[in-house]
């Protein structure tokens, strides 16, 4: 390969690829952090929709002052303390996402300033152990994408709940659920498994 800039490109894809398999799995694992929180949210609007309907006072609880105000007080600072952790875990998700769209802003804005020296053939030829500059930028462009449309989308999940719209709050797991695009995702780990060889070319 006497073509420096191929090299250096070469150079950039393979970080770049690192940095996506990296963060592809602190992607999953802050994902499956979520999945309790999103449970715990579900069961606490299940829980206020039963205290709302629910007459304490023709209870044996009614002798329990404020009792009805008091529960709904708990159960209000509980929903509070798991959005608060939601919050958290959508900072860690945009770090995570603008970890990857940071290298491969830097990718394109090399092959970009370089395409003089790139002729088409050089970027579309591949081999077993090398995939074309065409496909890996696709690849990276693809997961970028995808990782942007799955925070903007959680986030407006988030964004939308309000205390007082219970049943929207009951049924956010199966809406956050909905999100998974086990396709978008496989489609991902398919390349980096074709540019496994390729990564460890030196």
């Amino acid at each position: 390969m006497s073509n420096p800039v191929l090299v250096s490109l070469h150079q950039q894809l393979k970080k770049c690829f690192e940095v996506l398999k990296v963060n592809k799995n602190v992607w999953e694992s802050v994902l499956a952090e979520c999945i309790p929180l999103m449970s715990s949210l579900g069961n606490l609007a299940v829980q206020l929709k039963a205290l709302k309907n629910v007459q304490l006072a023709n209870t044996p609880l009614a002798k329990f002052p404020s009792l009805q105000e008091r529960l709904h007080y708990k159960l209000s600072l509980a929903v509070d303390t798991v959005l608060g952790k939601l919050a958290e875990k959508m900072d860690a998700l945009q770090t995570v996402r603008n970890a990857i769209s940071k290298q491969v802003s830097a990718v394109f804005q090399f092959y970009e300033k370089n395409t003089d020296a790139l002729d088409i053939a050089c970027c579309v030829s591949r081999s077993a152990t090398c995939p074309s500059i065409a496909d890996m930028l696709e690849w990276l462009q693809d997961a970028d994408c995808y990782y942007r449309l799955q925070l903007l989308q959680r986030r407006k999940l988030l964004w939308m709940l309000k205390p007082t719209d219970l049943t929207l709050m009951e049924t956010e797991p199966k809406r956050w659920e909905s999100l998974h695009s086990s396709s978008r995702e496989e489609r991902i780990a398919d390349a980096l498994c074709q540019v496994s060889f390729f990564m460890d070319i030196e």
